[in-house]
């Protein structure tokens, strides 16, 4: 499941650089959240820790930032031990923020942004910075940038859901690589989150039998009867090879990887000639603390002729093509045809147990 979080009232400021007014309040203190160490297994609470720091007078260019919205997602489990990001940093994470002042003519007073810095309260920030949690090369995370224009009454917190980074995920990762056609069988895992919630609408949008693996039957039940998938497989229940087998009886033509390890190879076993599949992520074994073995894949992708590609959606960003995504998603949403389900939790503070409970 994403989360999102929304920052509580204020709070007591001690040390003093520089006091920010804005309408009755004061602000002289920003806030962030310290990754402290590679994470061991599942994440605990002791691997975080809360830093405050004096908000340094506006340089030319900066901005004051005052977020509304912050996310925690599977990716900044995986990334840091990935991509050789160096300890202690500022953990990983997205923002919708206001621009409270600002000394850069591209990110006026008022306007909003998302940003990529990390789990940041309050916060002066340079646009054209480096941050620590930016990473490098094709994996690098996105600068500051202007806020996606959104249709009157639609929440900003869906720049971190449906019209942000798991919208997009989902749009090219299904479309692009996996191609599906009418009438073809789509199978997602990870369905009930972020991402897989979309990728299921979205197949059916294309005319496609879907068919949705989560865990639980709340989960199971919401897809098929809010989401409108067709089938819904329960991975804590049984053989997973044997459930897709009955939920897709005509085999599996695309298949949309977020999870990998067992319930990947009970989906891939059900795959028919030319099928497709789009690897995103692999959370199942995030926290695995030593390697897995799983059987060989290359016998069933020869003897099916399979298609598997992984995928990072920033290569759309680099192509020029994010607001391709986000406007057809968008177009989507007013029309009714995409659903969204967010769960939120109040407060900067438990960023980090909204974190642990997204990968339990």
């Amino acid at each position: 499941i994403h989360f999102y979080k929304r920052m509580n009232g204020a709070r007591k400021l001690l040390q003093v650089s520089h006091v920010y007014k804005t309408g009755s309040r004061s602000l002289s203190e920003g806030r962030r959240w310290i990754m402290k160490r590679h994470f061991k297994g599942m994440p605990v609470l002791d691997d975080f820790e809360l830093a405050t720091e004096p908000l340094p007078i506006l340089k030319e260019n900066e901005i004051l930032l005052k977020p509304e919205f912050w996310s925690v997602d599977p990716y900044a489990r995986i990334y840091p031990i990935s991509f050789g990001y160096k300890m202690p940093m500022t953990m990983l994470g997205s923002q919708v923020a206001q621009v409270l002042e600002s000394k850069n003519a591209k990110f006026p007073a008022g306007s909003h942004v998302v940003a990529y810095t990390g789990w940041r309260d309050v916060a002066v920030v340079d646009p054209d910075a480096i941050y620590d949690t930016y990473g490098k090369g094709h994996s690098a995370l996105p600068k500051v940038a202007p806020a996606f224009k959104l249709p009157e009454g639609v929440s900003r917190s869906l720049l971190l859901g449906t019209l942000g980074m798991p919208g997009n995920t989902a749009y090219f990762g299904l479309l692009e690589l996996c191609n599906p056609k009418k009438g073809e069988t789509v199978v997602v895992s990870g369905a009930a989150g972020a991402v897989g919630t979309l990728v299921g609408q979205i197949a059916k949008l294309k005319g496609c039998r879907v068919v949705g693996i989560a865990g639980g039957e709340e989960k199971c039940q919401h897809l098929v009867n809010e989401l409108g998938f067709d089938a819904a497989v329960d991975y804590k229940k049984g053989n997973v090879k044997t459930a897709v087998r009955r939920a897709a009886p005509k085999g599996v033509d695309c298949y949309f990887d977020n999870v990998g390890g067992d319930i990947s190879n009970g989906v891939i076993m059900n795959m028919n000639m030319y099928g497709r599949i789009a690897v995103c992520g692999a959370i199942t074994g995030y926290n695995d603390t030593k390697p897995v073995l799983y059987p060989a894949l290359q016998p069933i992708m020869v003897a099916f002729q399979l298609k598997m590609e992984g995928f990072l959606v920033w290569r759309w960003m680099h192509q020029g093509r994010w607001d391709e995504g986000l406007e057809q998603m968008t177009k989507w949403v007013e029309e009714g045809k995409v659903k969204n389900r967010e769960t939120v939790i109040e407060g900067f503070e438990n960023l980090p147990t909204a974190f642990i409970k997204m990968l339990e």
